[in-house]
């Protein structure tokens, strides 16, 4: 009940920040040079324009991988019309494909930048079953196992890079509460949703997804501490906002339940703001594995929390982003 009221009301916590505060707010005593450079997914819409814009507005270089080309090109568009010394790239990277993801990083370690930042943003909610040309379920594809194969990738690049310029990396995984309704054996579920179209539950693949993104987020940390690195990661969940991911959901039903909720609902600016201020606030140096919430440390579900099924997770991915998709069959089936 008392983080209802403190969410409802804005309250701040011990960072001194609270659900109302927004990404500008957050970051406004972020100061960096021009060769710091992010990577944030996600970014034609939604939380993931508004933190790569506030990024941009604060010195940053933003690389924004997109499927949908067109509308990156349009986001950048509108924040160079805002901030016209940013610097701005734009890359195609399909999450759900693994062969994209490859050739995204090759394309961007050709361009010889630094990595400081990556920002796993971008989020799918499929409605109905669909299976990746890699086949996985598709919102299991997009929203985990493409930003840990992604991570996996960049991986030497950010460690070089904190090296180099002595600044610590930071990696922030966008996860949701949402992720707090799963419960059970989440290997297990990920076969079922892959391969049992009849009684696929999006809400229930969503939720499964973000799950994963916690729990990589817990292993990845745990990695990092061991190989001495001096980058960090750590989880957030935005908060509950209206944003492009329910456009699959858009008509009276939606319009209505996203009305009668409005009072609950942040805007985009404060949905935006704790992954801002995890990816950049000083105060973070060296927290590392945590779970955010309005801009504040929170605790992620007990099975989220799990260093076994953390491990379990990451040994189930590696396998999944290194055998060939006709080979994915006989893994499920051996979860069973």
């Amino acid at each position: 009940m008392k983080e209802t009221m403190n969410y409802l009301f804005g309250s701040v916590g011990p960072t001194g920040y609270g659900s109302k505060s927004t990404a500008e707010q957050v970051t406004h005593n972020f100061q960096t040079g021009s060769s710091f450079t992010a990577i944030v997914t996600g970014a034609t819409s939604g939380i993931g324009a508004e933190t790569a814009r506030v990024l941009a507005k604060r010195g940053v270089r933003i690389v924004m991988p997109a499927r949908n080309l067109k509308a990156a090109e349009e986001m950048k568009a509108n924040i160079l019309s805002e901030f016209p010394d940013s610097d701005i790239i734009v890359l195609m990277l399909d999450l759900s494909s693994i062969c994209s993801i490859r050739s995204f990083v090759a394309e961007f370690q050709a361009l010889n930048l630094p990595l400081n930042l990556l920002i796993n943003n971008a989020g799918k909610y499929s409605h109905s079953h669909r299976i990746s040309e890699d086949g996985i379920e598709m919102t299991f594809a997009t929203n985990y196992l493409g930003h840990f194969l992604l991570t996996k990738l960049l991986m030497e690049k950010m460690i070089e890079t904190a090296k180099i310029t002595g600044v610590q990396g930071r990696i922030v995984n966008v996860s949701s509460g949402i992720h707090t309704w799963f419960s059970g054996d989440l290997l297990r579920s990920v076969a079922q949703i892959t391969r049992d179209k009849s009684e696929y539950d999006a809400t229930r693949a969503y939720a499964i997804s973000k799950l994963a993104n916690v729990l990589h987020t817990k292993e990845l940390a745990r990695r990092l501490e061991q190989m001495d690195a001096n980058v960090i990661v750590n989880c957030v969940h935005p908060g509950i906002v209206r944003t492009r991911l329910t456009r699959d959901h858009e008509g009276f039903l939606t319009n209505l339940i996203f009305f009668l909720a409005s009072k609950l609902l942040k805007t985009i600016p404060q949905a935006a703001a704790t992954t801002c201020y995890v990816a950049t606030h000083p105060s973070l140096t060296n927290v590392n594995g945590k779970y955010f919430v309005d801009c504040n440390i929170a605790s992620p579900s007990k099975l989220g929390c799990n260093p076994d099924e953390a491990a379990r997770l990451w040994s189930f991915s590696e396998v999944m982003v290194s055998t060939e998709p006709k080979t994915h069959v006989d893994h499920f089936h051996g979860l069973e």
